[in-house]
Order: structure tokens, then C-alpha cells, then sequence
């Protein structure tokens, strides 16, 4: 079998480019959002601890930023790490957590030769000290690219972020800032932590669940959700590809006809 310089069958290599000209040719999404499902049952399918799943999670991460770069798409979102996911093994949030840290730290640089800015959601303040300095210097150091933004949900929950943004309308009522009557969903978005982003455009779950698993659930109410059966560690660009191909032969009505 003819192999391409990276060691992938020509054929496949072949179709991917194919099927890249032909994403190129249509409309792309302005903003993709992933949540990023399967690191442990990849390493559970090959015998090894859930651990080897993440860390191979970070290089399916790392490629996919590279990848929406390259199509220029504006806004990626990843969900790394939910506000439920403290409640698995402290063995395994701990190594999540120095995971998290040494992946910043270690991608910053990739980060300002690409030219991709980071921004952060969900509440930081219970994050890991470490992991909280690296994130922070990470979003200092590349608050001036202007290249795709990357937002990363850390310690992230669709409901916690609702509440936040609920007092934080409810306390500029109390200071007499807006009046009850004048709050609008322009307001409630002003006030999420996805403020001046637009709402995503296409919404990738992998490993085949079909469950917002309390992700975005204000900002997703018009996204075009795909499924694929793919677990994370194993994502490519072509599965990329062709979630984008699969949301660009749909018809967006927002409710319309």
C-alpha cells in the first residue's frame, strides 16, 4: 500500500485533502465547540489505566486547535473539565490537574507561533493554584493574537455559569444600574462567560454519546449538534472534516422555514 510522508495510506491521505477543498468551498462555521468524550474508554479498551487516556486526550486537543487554524474558523471551544468532574477518583483529579498545568505550560509556545488566543471558562477559583498561574499567564501572553480564539472550560458547568450570570444581573439591579423590566437575553449573554463570543455554530460530542452533559446551554440553543462515534484520543483532522462537511449540507431555519 502507497503511504503519504506521515506514514497514513495515500488513499485516505488523498480523500482527506478531497474532502478539506470541499469544506473550503462552503460557508464555514464561525465557532466550533467539542466536548471531548472517550479518554477513558480508549484506555480502557487497551488495557491501560484511564490516566494514558488522557494524556493521549491532549494530543488530539493540541491537533485540533492546529487543524481550526488552518481552516480559519474563528472560535474553538473545548470542554476539558467539568464542574461535575470533581466528583471521580482524587487520584485521577490530581493527575488531571497536573496534567492541565504541564499542557499549558507546555503549548504556550505553539499557542504564540500560531497566533491563536486563549480565553478560559467556568469558575477558576477552585482550580489548582498551579493550574490557575499557568492559565493565567497563558491568557496574558496571547491576549493580543489575532488569530483563532481557543476557550478552554475549566472547571466549567452550564447551569453554574447561568447562576453566576444571574447575579451578576440581579446585582446591577441592586446598584440601580438596569431596571427589571429592561433585562433581555442580550443582557443574561452579556453576563455568561462566553461575553462577546458568538454562540457556536456547530457542536461536536465524541464517543457517541448524544448528551449535552451541561454544556453551553444557553449559548447552544440553535447549534447543529454532531455525533460521532470516534473516542477523543483517536480524533483527527479528518473527523474534523467531516463533522464540518456534515453540518454545511444542513439547513439552519432558527425556527423559521
Amino acid at each position: 500500500m502507497t503511504r503519504d510522508a506521515s506514514g497514513a495510506p495515500a488513499e485516505a491521505a488523498g480523500a482527506e485533502e478531497a474532502l478539506l477543498e470541499a469544506i473550503r468551498r462552503q460557508p464555514l462555521p464561525r465557532h466550533v465547540a467539542i466536548i471531548m468524550d472517550g479518554n477513558g474508554r480508549w484506555a480502557g479498551l487497551r488495557g491501560l489505566p484511564r490516566v494514558a487516556g488522557h494524556r493521549e486526550g491532549v494530543k488530539a486537543a493540541r491537533a485540533a486547535v492546529r487543524t481550526a487554524g488552518r481552516l480559519g474558523i474563528e472560535y474553538l471551544t473545548l470542554y476539558a473539565f467539568s464542574s461535575e468532574n470533581w466528583t471521580r477518583p482524587a487520584g485521577e483529579v490530581d493527575f488531571l490537574m497536573r496534567l492541565l498545568e504541564s499542557s499549558v505550560e507546555a503549548e504556550l509556545p505553539g499557542l504564540l507561533e500560531h497566533n491563536v488566543r486563549l480565553r478560559t471558562l467556568g469558575d477558576g477559583t477552585s482550580l489548582a493554584e498551579g493550574v490557575r498561574r499557568s492559565v493565567e499567564r497563558a491568557v496574558r501572553a496571547t491576549e493580543g493574537n489575532t488569530g483563532l480564539t481557543l476557550l478552554i472550560a475549566l472547571n466549567y458547568g452550564g447551569r453554574q455559569e447561568l447562576v453566576r450570570a444571574v447575579r451578576g444581573v440581579a446585582a446591577r439591579v441592586a446598584r440601580g444600574e438596569l431596571v427589571p423590566e429592561a433585562i433581555g437575553e442580550a443582557e443574561i449573554a452579556a453576563a455568561l462567560d462566553t461575553a462577546g463570543v458568538p454562540d457556536p455554530d456547530l457542536l461536536i460530542r465524541t464517543s457517541g454519546e448524544c448528551r449535552l452533559s451541561n454544556f453551553l446551554l444557553w449559548q447552544v440553543a440553535y447549534t447543529e449538534l454532531v455525533v460521532l462515534p470516534v473516542l477523543w484520543p483517536d480524533f483527527a483532522a479528518g473527523d474534523l472534516f467531516r463533522a464540518i462537511a456534515e453540518y454545511q449540507r444542513r439547513s439552519r431555519r432558527f425556527g423559521g422555514v
